[in-house]
């Protein structure tokens, strides 16, 4: 600089771990309660507002959630003053409505039973006050609209029969019994009766024997609809669906194809990938999860059993079997064994909300991935390194083929997955940042912290930093000294929008945390 000015720049604040807070639970279990299979919660999902929540369970059930506290803040400023509102009010949900989504089926052809497990719900466009919403179970997609409807029903009539009696002659003699015969319509037969007589005329206050009945609108009512219902399209189980933010697509993924379809046409959809060999003992890896682009509606991601992510364009070819870009971690020498493949296997991808990054979720860990970085992920988080040592145990009970799914914040700057015990972690991946949180699923999500272990890090080429963050590293226990319970997981979470707020499902029990 001029003058011999030295420009110093202050070094960036490390970004503090959030505290995060117990804020709703529904469907909450009493101590000792048995949980019925049918009523265990497999697929959560925020629509993009953040207003709206769903939840599928495996009886084919969809309960849709909506957000009070945004809704009772409308008003003037001064109202909302005076009403004492905090401004940083956490996100609240009350149950909305629910609708039967699946029926178990059977598929004759194939001998092979179909159950109504919803694996993956998909909020989309909303309209004329309308929400919609996809979900799938393993073979059927189905497009829902739930819609509130006024109940009208007719009240009482506009007067009470006994006061019409009372009323004087002109009541009385509409009531009375008349000798004059009369049409089937109701005018009299007489001539001289006839309405359209000029010498008629209404008595003073009109005619108080005349009943009015008055329909009235009620209380209003959800009903939902399935529009449309996407079918047989698949030959093995779907495991994901994703919209595409062009509002009028989706894809539907199972292990070896992916399918792209428009939501207004159910019979038919395009083969867009296709791994199966033409011999299938040459099968080597299978898809696991696909998700489209938030905002290229050509770019869409698929991941793999062999822990390889892939990157593709619609606009290279109708059918995209050639990738347009591979991202994958080299497998370090001397360390592959039995479980190898099996732990590497990703279970789950999201996109950041601006598309920049991948996140994936394999047994072991998570990894953040950037679009343009295809040598390896640019953070990795240790979620089960200390399940290393129990993975023979693991594969007995296979617990090892648990299919864990991942988030991110709105803004980006953290990432959460679930673990065993009801467990999930919540990591910051913003620079500089350590944060590593455990929490545990339950009124007291703080119960099972631990102290933020270090964080250790390595330099790679080009000044980019590749993270690798550890949770609890006991080999045989959880965090506060405990056995890991292997049959309470916690698969299922997602995070709101734009607030820091999760959602997550311990068996039938939806839980919802706020920092």
């Amino acid at each position: 600089m001029n003058g011999g000015d030295e420009v110093v720049v202050a070094p960036e604040e490390p970004v503090q771990p959030l505290e995060w807070k117990f804020s709703q639970v529904f469907g909450e279990r009493a101590a000792g309660e048995e949980v019925q299979e049918v009523d265990i919660i497999s697929a959560i999902e925020f629509d993009k507002s953040g207003d709206h929540l769903a939840t599928g369970d495996r009886g084919g059930r969809v309960v849709l959630f909506e957000r009070t506290d945004s809704k009772d803040q409308h008003g003037s400023r001064s109202d909302l003053e005076r009403m004492d509102y905090s401004v940083n009010r956490h996100p609240e949900f009350r149950y909305k409505t629910e609708f039967q989504s699946h029926e178990p089926e059977f598929d004759y052809l194939k001998s092979l039973e179909i159950e109504e497990k919803i694996n993956k719900i998909k909020w989309c466009q909303t309209a004329n006050g309308a929400v919609f919403l996809l979900s799938t179970n393993d073979k059927t997609i189905k497009f829902w609209k739930v819609q509130e409807k006024k109940v009208k029903k007719i009240s009482d009539m506009n007067i009470d029969s006994s006061k019409a009696m009372g009323n004087g002659s002109i009541a009385s003699s509409s009531n009375s019994s008349s000798s004059k015969p009369h049409l089937a319509n109701g005018g009299p037969s007489d001539k001289s009766y006839s309405y359209l007589s000029n010498d008629f005329s209404f008595p003073p206050g009109g005619l108080p024997s005349l009943k009015l009945p008055s329909v009235v609108s009620h209380e209003t009512s959800l009903l939902a609809r399935c529009r449309r219902v996407y079918a047989h399209a698949h030959d093995y189980h779907i495991n994901s669906i994703s919209n595409n933010s062009d509002g009028e697509t989706f894809i539907s993924a199972d292990d070896l194809r992916i399918n792209l379809w428009n939501l207004e046409i159910s019979s038919q959809s395009f083969n867009i990938v296709d791994v199966k060999p033409a011999n299938m003992e040459d099968l080597t890896e299978v898809i696991t999860s696909a998700e489209f682009h938030p905002t290229h509606c050509n770019t869409l991601a698929y991941s793999s059993s062999k822990g390889s992510i892939r990157l593709v364009d619609l606009r290279q070819s109708a059918l995209c079997d050639s990738h347009a870009k591979l991202f994958e971690e080299q497998e370090a020498p001397g360390s592959r064994s039995f479980f190898t493949e099996i732990i590497a296997s990703i279970s789950d991808i999201k996109f950041a909300k601006d598309g920049r990054y991948i996140l994936s979720r394999d047994y072991m860990t998570l990894k953040l991935w950037d679009i343009n970085m295809d040598s390896g992920p640019v953070a990795t988080y240790r979620v089960h390194e200390h399940l290393r040592p129990r993975l023979c145990d693991l594969y007995e009970n296979d617990s090892i083929f648990d299919k864990f799914e991942c988030c991110l914040s709105g803004d980006g700057s953290r990432v959460s997955t679930g673990s065993y015990s009801n467990l999930f972690r919540v990591f910051g991946c913003a620079p500089g940042s350590t944060e590593a949180t455990t929490l545990e699923a339950s009124k007291n999500p703080m119960r099972r912290q631990v102290p933020t272990p270090s964080r250790p890090s390595r330099s790679i080429g080009n000044s980019i930093t590749r993270v690798v963050r550890r949770g609890a590293e006991n080999t045989s226990v959880d965090a506060n000294g405990n056995s890991f319970d292997f049959t309470t997981k916690l698969l299922h979470l997602a995070w709101h929008p734009s607030e820091n707020s999760i959602a997550c499902a311990a068996a039938n029990s939806l839980y919802m945390y706020y920092a």
